[in-house]
């Protein structure tokens, strides 16, 4: 007998008839004997509306009270309906949402972006909603609310009905979390964009928090962060009506519930080489000119940037001075560049966490003790993910204490 938390989204409840066979999935999977916990949110487009008629309606003026509990109503009519329809098909199921005293999904009053207590959280799962099942009822439960210490309704933010199905999933210790939406699972591309694209039969935790964050609409990268390695989970899109079919496993450990910042500081010595030449941007196959001479030697390039003028790459010491000659004699046979410099011996420290694309300001956090240490930056580079911090070989190690006093 496993134990499946299966979340259905918005388009997934969007009609009668797939809220019915949404119902029918679940029952199907409770008749092979299996426990069954259902996470829903609201009905399509249903808090986006809201959203809107509050904007209409009276702006600003709203308080983020008020807003947490005009933007639940929808996933409060969204379980009541989808446990109807499963006692329709015969089978007990009971509605939860943050007015229950069963609710499980406890959190801070920060009523629009709530951060939930994963141990109170933890503790009313066992409680409640372990018992429910163990009874053989199914609970359908608001995805994407929360409940605070004094019984306020919040909200988890976008994504929320995902982060709901994880955490619930982690908190019980179920055998599977099923996300159910309105694709077949995550495809290589999107296919609205290039008619190629093909679904992936799996996909890493840590690929899949990168593919979300850079635009991809399939899950929040916020909900793998309660993907426990033990449980299995995967995507699949609605219109099978089974919660067997293959989608996209989504594969690997992840860190549940700590906002990990990884600092390190790499302990070989690099180089920086800068190559210039007149109106480079504008010019094409640069980068892989360059990059076909040194990879033809094995070389690793650390780190690359360009300029209206230039181009900077970071080497190991030993392979920039190699780099050097390949690429001067290359400059000297050719007209596309005019010099290239070898400069300094410099230290590489790499910033990585899932939390920087909601962070605002992570940039200044990271270069204001540096400048008030009078430490030059050499070259930062930056991603959604991840800050990488160049600085002079003897500053190195004084940069990377300064910077993990400051974050960690």
């Amino acid at each position: 007998m496993a134990t499946v938390v299966a979340k259905f989204g918005g388009t997934s409840v969007g009609t009668g008839e797939r809220i019915q066979k949404a119902a029918k999935s679940v029952v199907n999977e409770y008749m092979q004997g299996n426990k069954v916990i259902v996470v829903v949110s609201a009905i399509n487009k249903t808090t986006d509306e809201s959203i809107k008629l509050v904007n209409e309606s009276m702006g600003d003026l709203v308080t983020d009270k008020q807003l947490a509990g005009i933007l639940s109503m929808g996933e409060m009519q969204s379980v009541r309906i989808m446990a109807a329809t499963i006692e329709s098909l015969g089978v007990k199921a009971e509605y939860i949402d943050p007015f229950s005293e069963k609710w499980p999904v406890i959190t801070d009053s920060n009523f629009t972006e709530a951060k939930i207590d994963k141990k109170a959280t933890e503790e009313k799962v066992k409680q409640h909603i372990k018992k429910l099942v163990d009874q053989g009822i199914i609970p359908v439960i608001c995805g994407f609310l929360g409940r605070d210490s004094e019984n306020n309704v919040t909200t988890l933010g976008r994504g929320g009905s995902d982060v709901s199905a994880f955490l619930i999933g982690q908190c019980i210790g179920a055998d599977e979390v099923v996300i159910v939406t309105d694709v077949k699972g995550v495809m290589s591309t999107d296919p609205r964009k290039l008619n190629t694209a093909r679904k992936l039969d799996k996909i890493t935790v840590e690929e899949m928090i990168d593919l979300a964050n850079y635009g991809a609409q399939v899950l929040h990268p916020n909900a793998l962060r309660y993907k426990d390695p033990s449980i299995k989970a995967k995507i699949i899109s609605f219109e099978y009506g089974n919660l067997r079919v293959q989608g996209t496993d989504i594969i690997g450990p992840a860190n549940p519930d700590e906002d990990i910042i990884t600092i390190t500081k790499l302990d070989d010595q690099l180089a920086v080489l800068a190559v210039v030449g007149e109106n480079l941007m504008k010019k094409q196959g640069i980068i892989a000119e360059i990059a076909q001479l040194v990879n033809a030697h094995n070389f690793i390039i650390y780190g690359i940037s360009t300029g209206e003028s230039s181009i900077t790459l970071f080497f190991k010491y030993e392979d920039a001075i190699k780099a050097h000659e390949i690429l001067h004699q290359a400059i000297i046979e050719g007209d596309t560049f005019s010099s290239i410099s070898l400069g300094q011996k410099i230290a590489m420290i790499s910033l990585v966490s899932h939390d920087f694309i909601d962070t605002p300001g992570i940039i200044a956090s990271i270069t204001k003790p540096l400048h008030e240490n009078n430490i030059n930056i050499v070259e930062l580079s930056s991603s959604q993910t991840a800050v990488v911090v160049f600085v002079d070989w003897e500053n190195g190690e004084k940069a990377y204490k300064l910077i993990k006093e400051t974050l960690v």
